[in-house]
């Protein structure tokens, strides 16, 4: 009996150690040799401070800076509660998170018809990119926020939106954080 489990013992842990640490380990060190700044998160530093990740939406509620999509995950963009809400599209509490982002934005921006993305949050709930339609809804109040004329905001909201790869592949898209740290190097007026 025991000459049947050792080979089985020995083989489970061979391949725990292989499969659960070197192998890991291995490609976590050929991740940071050829590209450290993907595999540590995508880290945005200012100041030598970590503000963010270009990977996971931050609440902006400012109106000197662009607003992200909403979250699904929990209070803000947290990234322990990463998931959708699973709400159905009768849900009494999606439709009244619908109608409250709808009311939030109709604040600020007069347009009656806005962009999906601009009250439903991503799958994930941590989406840190909008689209340039929800993106140029939002200049004329960010301009005014910062004194900074419209065609200045409207002008990095163009530099900052990354295209379809090949013309086909995605779609156009804003990362929001990436957008609002161009916006602050530009501002003249940062009031708080």
């Amino acid at each position: 009996m025991i000459s049947h489990l050792r080979p089985a013992f020995v083989l489970l842990l061979l391949m725990t150690l292989l499969t659960g640490l070197i192998y890991p380990l291995a490609i976590t060190g050929v991740a940071q040799i050829i590209m450290p700044h993907g595999a540590n998160g995508n880290m945005i530093l200012k100041d030598g401070k970590v503000i963010g990740s270009q990977l996971i939406g931050q609440a902006w509620n400012s109106d000197k800076y662009f607003w992200g999509r909403p979250s699904a995950a929990g209070d803000g963009y947290n990234g322990q509660a990463s998931s959708g809400s699973n709400l159905g599209p009768t849900s009494k509490a999606l439709i009244d998170r619908v109608k409250a982002s709808v009311d939030k934005l109709h604040q600020s921006i007069p347009e009656k018809l806005l962009p999906a993305d601009s009250v439903t949050a991503s799958g994930s709930g941590l989406d840190p990119e909008i689209s340039p339609a929800f993106a140029k809804l939002q200049v004329a109040r960010v301009a005014k926020a910062r004194a900074l004329t419209e065609a200045q905001v409207l002008n990095l909201v163009e530099i900052q939106t990354a295209r379809p790869i090949a013309g086909i592949f995605g779609e156009a898209r804003v990362n929001v954080l990436l957008l609002n740290i161009t916006l602050d190097s530009l501002s003249s007026k940062p009031n708080g």
